[in-house]
This record gives C-alpha cells, sequence and structure tokens, in this order.
C-alpha cells in the first residue's frame, strides 16, 4: 500500500514537472506568425535601403521603381556606395550608359611647341598711298568724257574729258599777247606762262598754243597716276569750279590686308612677320604678306587692335573688302605658359573660361568644373596661363552635355557658379604679398628645424616685406580688407618676435597662418602651386593649419617630434579663383599622416 502511495506520488511529480516545461516552453519559444512578421520587416527594411535612378539622369534619386520624371526612362538600382560627386557642388557624376549616350571624349593637358599659328580674320583694303583724285584745275563746262563708268582701267596721262573754260581762254590771249612783246617785256612772257602752268598744263601744251598763235577753246583733263576709276563725279555739261574732284582713281597693284588681332594676341605679333592668308573668292590659293604697322590703339567695340601687312596684287586678283582668313607664325614669349588645351574643351561665356576635368578614382564617371585662365589661340588651341596642370585629364568632346546635365541637376555650371572670394587686384601688389608669403616660408622652415634663431631672422624678413607693401592699386572692398589683414599680421608678427621658446613661437604662428591662409584666397600668390595644411593634433587635439609651399608634409607645429603628421586640405593653383563656400574648384585627396 505504502508503494502504490509513493508510485502515485512519483507520477504527479512527473506530470507536474512536464506541465511546468509546456508551459515555460509555450511563453519563450515565439509564434510563428510573430517570427514572419519579423522577416518581413527583415526584408521591408532591405527593399526600403534600395535606391533607383536614372542612367541618364542620376540626380534622380527615387527609393522605388518606376520611371524617370525628366526623360521617362526606365529607372535602375542605384549603388548604395557615396556618391563622390556629393563632396562638392562643382562635380557632376554620370552613368557609363550616359557618358556613351553624350559622346564623352576626355585627353591628357600637354605642352605645346614654342612655335606655332595664330588664326586671325581680316578684310583686303586698297593702299591709301596709291589713291589719287583728279580735280578741276580751273572752271569750266565739261564738253566730253573719256572715261564714262567706274572700274575703268586708265594709264598715267591718258585723256579724262575736256573743258571748256572762259578764264583759259582769257589766260591763253595774255600769253600769245606777252609772246608778240616778250623780247622787250620778257618778265610778262614769264608771268603768263607761269599762270597756265599753274592750272597744270605742261610745258608741251603751252609751246604748242604759243607755236600755233591760235587760242584753244577746250583743254584735256589728264590722269595724274595709272590706276582703276573709282569714282566717276561729272557729266558731260557739267560746270565745275577749280579744285572740284572730277575722279578718283586707285591703284591696286599693291593692297593693304587689314587684319583684326585681340589683346591677348597681340603679343604674337610682330612688325616684319610673314603672314600667309586665302580669300574665299579665289579657292586653292594661297598668299603672302608682311606686316609693317600695328595700330597702337585698341578699337573700343571691337576690343581689338588693326594689324597691317602689305600684299603684292599685279594680277588684280585681290579686290577691295574681299574677306580673308590669315595665318601668323608665332613664337611663346619667354616664361609664358606653355600648356595648351583644345579649343573643344573650353566652354567660354564673356569672362568665364571653363573646362570639365576628370575625377579620377571614382565609381562612376565624375567630372569637376574648373575655371582656368586662357592666353592667346595657337591653331586649334588655347593655351592655358592658370588653372590646370599637365598630366591632368579634360573633357574634349561633349562638354556642353555635361554642363548642361550638371545645370539641370542644380550643381554649379558655366551659367552658375558660387561666390568668388578671390578678388580683383593688380598684378604688382600680387607680386608684392608673393614677397610677404616666400618670408613666411621662411618662418615656418624656422619652426619645422626646431630653429628659434632662423624663425626670427625669418620673422625680421617678413616684417621688412610687410612695410614694402604699396596699397595704392587696392580699391574698395580690397583695400578695406589688407588694411584689416595687415593689422593681423603685425600683431601677429610683434607677438612672435617677443617669444624665445619654440612653444611660444608656435602658438602664435597659427594666427599667423590664419591671415596668411586668407591673404592668399582673396588676393591670390604668383606662385604655381601652394598648399594648406592641416595638423589635427596640434594644441591638445584642436587643430590648426599653416600654408606650404612644398606638397610633403612637414609639421611646424611639432617639428622632429611629429614631422610628417598633418594633410593637405587644399591646393591653390596660380590665377585660380577661390569661392566663397567650397575653396578652389580643385580638392585636394591625400589622407592625413602620422
Amino acid at each position: 500500500m505504502k508503494e502504490i502511495f509513493k508510485n502515485k506520488k512519483l507520477l504527479l511529480i512527473v506530470l507536474v514537472a512536464l506541465t511546468l516545461g509546456g508551459v515555460l516552453g509555450w511563453m519563450v519559444k515565439p509564434s510563428s506568425g510573430h517570427q514572419e512578421t519579423e522577416e518581413a520587416v527583415h526584408v521591408h527594411d532591405e527593399d526600403s535601403d534600395q535606391i533607383w535612378t536614372c542612367s541618364m539622369h542620376p540626380q534622380i534619386r527615387l527609393s522605388e521603381p518606376g520611371s524617370c520624371p525628366i526623360c521617362g526612362m526606365d529607372l535602375i538600382p542605384a549603388s548604395s556606395k557615396r556618391s563622390a560627386a556629393s563632396a562638392s557642388p562643382l562635380m557632376h557624376e554620370m552613368t557609363p550608359e550616359a557618358v556613351a549616350m553624350a559622346n564623352v571624349h576626355t585627353s591628357l593637358v600637354t605642352g605645346v611647341s614654342p612655335e606655332g599659328e595664330l588664326f586671325l580674320t581680316g578684310k583686303v583694303k586698297a593702299d591709301e598711298r596709291q589713291l589719287a583724285s583728279v580735280t578741276a584745275k580751273f572752271p569750266g563746262r565739261i564738253d566730253q568724257l573719256f572715261v564714262n563708268f567706274t572700274g575703268q582701267v586708265v594709264r598715267q596721262g591718258e585723256r579724262l574729258a575736256t573743258i571748256y573754260s572762259p578764264e583759259l581762254v582769257t589766260a591763253q590771249k595774255e600769253l600769245l599777247e606777252a609772246a608778240s612783246t616778250k623780247s622787250t617785256y620778257p618778265e610778262l612772257y614769264q608771268a603768263a606762262r607761269e599762270k597756265l602752268r599753274l592750272w597744270k598744263l605742261n610745258e608741251k601744251q603751252i609751246d604748242d598754243l604759243e607755236g600755233s598763235g591760235k587760242v584753244q577753246d577746250q583743254f584735256d583733263v589728264l590722269a595724274d597716276k595709272s590706276g582703276i576709276v573709282t569714282q566717276r563725279n561729272i557729266s558731260v555739261g557739267d560746270y565745275v569750279n577749280t579744285g572740284s574732284v572730277l575722279f578718283d582713281i586707285v591703284d591696286l597693284n599693291r593692297v593693304w590686308i587689314m587684319i583684326d588681332a585681340y589683346e591677348s594676341d597681340l603679343p604674337f605679333v610682330k612688325i616684319g612677320d610673314e603672314v600667309n592668308f586665302t580669300a574665299a573668292g579665289i579657292p586653292g590659293e594661297t598668299f603672302k604678306a608682311k606686316i609693317t604697322y600695328i595700330d597702337p590703339v585698341i578699337n573700343s567695340s571691337t576690343r581689338a587692335a588693326s594689324v597691317r601687312a602689305e600684299a603684292s596684287n599685279s594680277n588684280g586678283e585681290l579686290r577691295p573688302e574681299m574677306f580673308i582668313n590669315a595665318r601668323v607664325r608665332t613664337t611663346l614669349r619667354k616664361g609664358q605658359s606653355s600648356l595648351a588645351i583644345t579649343r573643344t574643351a573650353l566652354l567660354w561665356s564673356g569672362k568665364r573660361s571653363i573646362v570639365y576635368v576628370k575625377v579620377p578614382d571614382t565609381e562612376f564617371p565624375t567630372y569637376e568644373m574648373r575655371e582656368i585662365t586662357i592666353g592667346p589661340r595657337m591653331g586649334e588651341m588655347w593655351l592655358v596661363e592658370a588653372g590646370l596642370e599637365a598630366g591632368e585629364e579634360i573633357v574634349t568632346n561633349g562638354v556642353f552635355a555635361i554642363d548642361a546635365a550638371a545645370q539641370l541637376s542644380g550643381n554649379y555650371s558655366m551659367l552658375m557658379r558660387p561666390d568668388v572670394k578671390t578678388m580683383d587686384v593688380p598684378q604688382a601688389f600680387r607680386e608684392q604679398i608673393t614677397a610677404l608669403a616666400d618670408a613666411y616660408f621662411k618662418v615656418k622652415n624656422g619652426l619645422v628645424a626646431d630653429d628659434p634663431k632662423a624663425t626670427q631672422s625669418a620673422l625680421e624678413q617678413l616684417e621688412a616685406a610687410l612695410d614694402q607693401i604699396d596699397m595704392a592699386g587696392l580699391k574698395g572692398q580690397a583695400h578695406d580688407h589688407w588694411m584689416a589683414l595687415k593689422q593681423k599680421f603685425s600683431e601677429a608678427t610683434k607677438m612672435m618676435q617677443a617669444e624665445e621658446s619654440l612653444d611660444g613661437l608656435r602658438q602664435h604662428f597659427s594666427m599667423l597662418s590664419e591671415n596668411m591662409l586668407e591673404m592668399t584666397e582673396s588676393f591670390g600668390l604668383e606662385k604655381d602651386k601652394v598648399y594648406k595644411d592641416f595638423c589635427p593634433m596640434a594644441f591638445d587635439n584642436k587643430g590648426a593649419f599653416w600654408l606650404s609651399e612644398t606638397e610633403e608634409i612637414l609639421n611646424p607645429y611639432f617639428g622632429e617630434a611629429m614631422l610628417s603628421c598633418g594633410e593637405v586640405k587644399e591646393t591653390y593653383l596660380k590665377g585660380q579663383k577661390v569661392f566663397e563656400d567650397g575653396g578652389p574648384a580643385k580638392q585636394a585627396a591625400s589622407g592625413h599622416n602620422h
């Protein structure tokens, strides 16, 4: 009996245990419906992360598939990686499909030969020294015309017209009367002949008149020179006065080639240069001329100066007012940039010259808008004075398509750019502040070398360079801004001169560097390239900037202790504008060094 009771008790314990285990299992185990809900949420989250874009308009980024709101094309999945173009509104990203459809081609920026050709346009003009007007030497009536139309060729001494002149008849009678008494009154005789000479009768005509003893009532008007009649101002029966212009004649055996040379072209043109030119009206033939004159005054309307060349025209093929295309052999000036880009790479609007530079090492093709300074045109190339470096890859075909796409996407473009921080200042001022920057670099290098004496010596040079800067050419905002900067430069220099320790010098060098960077961005330097460097560990990890003349990191805040600590934040190119909201167009991509 007792054993049966024990078995029942054991069975009861087992049942209770099973029941509790089931209840606990049900409470701990999630239901299948809840699991399905979690899986659905996970799938939904993955779907919500997918971005859809247009192959032609990558700025379109939607959370679900569909059609492009711009062109109607089907959207495609976009990469979840960060876009390179998001770093700057000066960059525009395109898909490979869009690049192919826009037929975008790129090429490297290279140098050009120091010799080239300048392409100019102009007109054929008559040589002003070969122009002549035939005037009436005495008053009278036109009785006959032997030149009846303009364009008629005449020879020197050829008859052009005959004139009846009562005054000339009277003068002839005076000569005949004086001739009969010339032995008695030779003065009267010579005076009568001289009167006819002044009316441009030659000696033969006067002798014939005196020999015949008869008064002529008509006299011939003779051509003073050979040429083509360009203007006839009389008709038969007209009365003319002394000095009236009867005919205009021009000799076209030599002509002038008047060429328009813009301001940027003038440095390549000089007197004595040979010009090869063609005329549309004479296909297949090339003519030669030599430059004999360059107008010292620029035309205010065309912004060009007239360059005159002389050409032979013995066969008369070149006619005045013909349009010509001229080529002038050119040679680069000493010190002039030899970098050049093809004309198809350039977008030009007024004072702005824009190219698109391909950004390297990006997931999708990305192009950066870059403002450059161009020089004169040499053949099919434009010289680049500032804004590009040799080896950079620029768009040479499809540049307008990229610019239009950038404008539609809201990025900066040819017609829309950020506010420019860099001000226009005289060249002489930039040269003076460049000398100030050179003195600053010596101060910086003294700190890099942990040499307080060299630093103090360089500070004296910096102070002298600051005093020598002439502000005469600065006006308005540029003048006010420099005055404020000059005061800060002076204060920072004096505080550094009062320090003896390296730590004290470096503390105030940060202020000097901030002013130097502000000066560089506001006015620009006459240096091909300088760098804005940053050390994040300076001053207890607060960080500090400095300007460097070399790309290699040489830290002035730590010297030999951590010489290579820092990174290049921006690169400033000579002549390149700095924008208010993005620094210069070219952003550095170097990493941080330790």
